[in-house]
């Protein structure tokens, strides 16, 4: 080991990896790799050491061209008996498979994965294992679809024979902080509907989505049912309006949302948006903040505060805002800031230096504003190779008002607010004084009296005492936060359309 290498292990530890994709020149189009049309190239940086690691194709209209006909003709298939036709429990068959094959690649497919966002492995480890699960869930779904629903007419004299059909191709966009499972949400389900797909990944992590492929491929799914471009964001502006295209499911921000929902309007094509959040966490006044401080990383800065859902706001009562201070500062200073690659890691960099700059305007934005740093409130500087790192400490600010940005305003980054209150009242006002309504918690030992704040918050899905999304159950946001639901048979029936046909009994 050289004394560079020794100096810095976070750099040597990059070195001896050996991932199975890099630098590649290809797209997946109709079952195969192949070279894309474009010339350009987008690279793909590890936000923990700042360095280009490897880089994908910047994909053209032709490229997408050849993507929505391969999916087309997938669909379709000669004679008409494509995936669209093949029974429900034959595609659930194919989603096991592939099932079993992401779970083969769990490793690479957590360390792609932290190369490309800096996720540590504590996090992306389970990746693998939460997509195989997705795929199972959906699977069990076959026998819904093949289900007979056949209605009365309510004044008799014949019945309605309801049929489920796929809506078609489907154009899959996933966002840079959990690139693998939130395109499986979508592919897991259309697959299962008997749609067929095309995959464009956000452009800081076009890799990981590559091992899903190859897991798709493994499993024998038949060429064209699924297919993957990749590109900058003008590419999926080209596939969101692509004339081939008949769904649009897509994660990330709100303002590219609002562009993609006025897109698919004009199209009248449907779309399903899962979009940002400024999500609230009550302390009830008989919280048990021990057990509270057990979950808050998880529940309210997961990822490094880059989770959609998480509560990045904790609102306390005032008889026990101190003590929430106390504890939510001791909590989150306890957690680790490092080198993502390492197992004990809790918090890594920020997964762009876009996103990195952005973080830092919020600090200062609160530092400016009034609020009281009680840990971090700056950039952080790491050795062993991490120095030129997206980091950002870990931070909560205290005294925070609703008017302030970092209490407005969605930051996605490891910053936390803690807000007063005076009653419930007033806590479930603050939580509802948002644009946005995708998450929530509420903490509280009196299952009644949580369960009924909870019914009073205005947002998509509210966890009592912890929070984890279920595959089972619907996900979706209000407001600001999407259109349209994931997850659950809702998420399934996204990929549907209705057909009625009416007969004599």
């Amino acid at each position: 080991m050289t004394s560079a290498t020794h100096d810095a292990p976070a750099l040597s530890a990059r070195a001896a990896l050996s991932l199975p994709h890099t630098h590649v020149d290809t797209i997946f189009v109709d079952g195969a790799w192949r070279p894309s049309r474009g010339t350009g190239r987008n690279p793909v940086t590890d936000p923990a050491t700042g360095e280009v690691w490897g880089s994908v194709p910047d994909g053209t209209p032709e490229d997408v061209d050849a993507a929505v006909g391969s999916a087309r003709r997938a669909f379709v298939g000669a004679g008409g008996g494509g995936w669209s036709r093949l029974a429900p429990s034959e595609r659930a068959a194919y989603l096991l498979r592939i099932a079993d094959e992401v779970e083969k690649r769990a490793e690479e497919l957590s360390l792609t994965n932290s190369r490309e966002n800096g996720s540590p492995v504590a996090e992306s480890a389970g990746a693998a294992a939460n997509a195989a699960g997705i795929f199972r869930y959906f699977a069990t779904l076959a026998e819904y679809l093949e289900r007979d629903d056949v209605r009365p007419f309510p004044r008799g004299g014949g019945e309605s024979v309801v049929r489920r059909d796929p809506l078609g191709v489907c154009a899959l966009i996933a966002p840079w902080n959990f690139p693998i499972n939130l395109v499986v949400i979508k592919l897991a389900p259309a697959l299962l509907a008997g749609c067929t797909v095309v995959i464009k990944p956000a452009s800081p992590t076009p890799l990981s989505i590559r091992v899903i492929i190859d897991a798709v491929a493994a499993a024998g799914v038949p060429a064209g049912v699924v297919n993957l471009v990749t590109g900058s964001g003008r590419l999926g502006d080209v596939l969101v309006k692509h004339p081939g295209v008949d769904k649009v499911a897509f994660t990330g921000s709100t303002p590219v949302g609002r562009k993609i929902a006025a897109a698919c309007g004009e199209l009248l094509r449907p779309v399903t948006l899962e979009l940002g959040g400024k999500s609230s966490a009550i302390v009830l006044p008989d919280a048990d903040l021990d057990a509270m401080s057990k979950v808050l990383i998880r529940s309210s800065m997961r990822n490094t505060g880059q989770t959609c859902y998480i509560s990045t706001r904790i609102l306390a009562p005032a008889s026990r805002y101190d003590e929430v201070v106390d504890m939510v500062t001791a909590t989150i200073a306890a957690g680790k800031q490092g080198d993502p690659l390492h197992p004990d890691t809790v918090f890594g960099p920020c997964a762009t230096e876009s996103q990195y700059r952005t973080v830092l305007e919020y600090v200062d934005s609160g530092l400016s504003e009034g609020a009281r740093a009680t840990t971090g409130g700056r950039a952080a500087s790491l050795p062993g190779g991490l120095e030129g790192g997206y980091f950002v400490e870990p931070t909560v600010f205290a005294d925070v008002t609703p008017d302030m940005r970092i209490s407005r305003e969605e930051i996605f980054g490891p910053v936390i607010c803690v807000l007063k209150y005076d009653d419930v009242d007033e806590a479930v006002g603050l939580a509802n004084n948002t644009e946005f309504g995708l998450g929530g918690l509420v903490f509280g030992q009196d299952p009644e009296a949580a369960l009924a704040v909870a019914d009073r918050m205005d947002t998509g899905s509210v966890g009592i005492n912890f929070f984890a999304s279920n595959h089972a159950a619907p996900f979706g946001g209000r407001h600001d936060s999407g259109l349209g639901t994931e997850y659950g048979i809702e998420g399934l029936n996204a990929y549907l359309s209705y057909k009625s046909i009416h007969r004599r009994a």
